[in-house]
């Protein structure tokens, strides 16, 4: 006789021997942990090995590992790896970055692998440009054999929406917090607001949490000056965003009572770049597209001059080619504008000591210059 709870059992001991639940990590990446731990598992049905907050022993791994000729990034994430895999992650992703970053997946791979690791790579560059077949094609045969594609797609522009809804929120974040009345509130809030997001399943959660922070947000009193200090940070791709990556660079400028902005994100470098359009709105100071965050760099600087900031952070890691080509183009922007631009550099012996000092001087420069009118 046919029993139908039996063969829903046999069903599933098919399925799960197919497929078991795959452990997967991204690499650490300023507050889109968030949105990666949706990615795997609303979109790949996996489990995401969350890492705790980096520490110097993070970027001692990397660096250990890696060339002294890479940049700060690939130290970082190399470490971050390392980390993932001591919490037994059985897939690694790296996404397509906009530069070098992009072919480092394969070499940080390679590098693993030397070191004893078991593991796959979740390699998205490899796949770049082309049909969004392959990229779920990559996601089946790395992670899971059964994911489902209408399923995912929908998903995955769900990740998208969080995405974007991380930045918004972070963006009221940075230039209202340096003016909280009660100390701690923003943090506290912000914090909060992605604890909420890690427990969305779907687009509806995300809109709803997105809306109800955003209101708790603006509810917070503020003692904020009708002409606060402005700055704009600019810059490559993943320092600028990151805090460990650029040793609490926000978070050091709102504690100065600075309204902060900051161009480069995941929304308008991966999600809505038209590189057309912003290289045409710098066009008085460059012709051609300089590299992978250049034109950002260029066009969200021109825009804070524009608006008259009062000065313009241009961060990067040490030796990142797009954006020192960027430098020159930056001081033509300042002296146009006559707007101070404090250009940092990155690197494994940055210190904050050192970064402390040329902030304090950048933000004295700036209160005087404001107050003379």
């Amino acid at each position: 006789m046919f029993d139908p709870e039996q063969a829903r059992r046999r069903k599933k001991a098919r399925r799960d021997k197919r497929h078991a639940r795959t452990r997967v990590a991204f690499f650490r990446f300023s507050y889109y942990d968030v949105a990666f731990k949706y990615f795997v598992e609303q979109v790949l049905d996996a489990d995401f090995v969350s890492l705790p907050p980096a520490t110097k022993r993070t970027f001692d791994l990397g660096s250990r590992y890696s060339s002294d000729s890479v940049c700060a990034p690939f130290k970082h994430i190399l470490g971050d790896y390392i980390e993932a895999l001591e919490l037994g992650a059985d897939v690694l992703v790296q996404f397509a970055g906009p530069c070098r970053l992009g072919y480092y997946g394969e070499l940080q791979q390679s590098i693993l692998r030397d070191l004893g690791y078991e593991f796959d790579m979740l390699n998205f560059s490899t796949v770049t440009g082309k049909p969004a077949a392959d990229y779920i094609k990559i996601c089946r045969a790395k992670v899971n054999p059964n994911v489902s594609v209408p399923h995912g797609a929908r998903q995955l522009l769900a990740t998208f929406k969080m995405i974007e809804a991380l930045d918004e929120v972070n963006d009221f974040y940075l230039a209202n917090a340096g003016f909280e009345c009660e100390p701690g509130s923003f943090v506290r809030t912000r914090d909060r607001f992605f604890d909420a997001m890690r427990t969305c399943t779907c687009e509806r959660d995300i809109v709803e949490t997105r809306n109800a922070f955003l209101d708790e947000f603006r509810n917070l009193p503020v003692d904020k000056p009708a002409r606060p200090l402005r700055v704009g940070i600019v810059g490559e791709f993943f320092t600028a965003p990151d805090e460990h990556s650029n040793l609490q660079l926000e978070r050091k400028l709102l504690d100065m009572g600075v309204e902060v902005h900051r161009t480069v994100s995941l929304t308008n470098r991966a999600l809505h770049y038209n590189e057309k359009n912003l290289r045409a709105s710098v066009s008085d100071y460059v012709t051609y597209d300089m590299g992978p965050t250049s034109s950002l760099t260029l066009a969200a600087a021109l825009k804070y001059a524009q608006e008259d900031f009062d000065g313009v952070v241009h961060v990067k890691s040490s030796g990142c080619t797009p954006e020192i080509d960027c430098m020159t183009v930056l001081a033509r922007i300042a002296s146009d504008y006559r707007i101070p631009v404090l250009y940092l550099s990155y690197d494994s012996q940055t210190s904050d000591t050192g970064l402390d000092t040329r902030l304090e001087a950048f933000y004295d420069m700036l209160a005087m210059k404001k107050e003379r009118g």
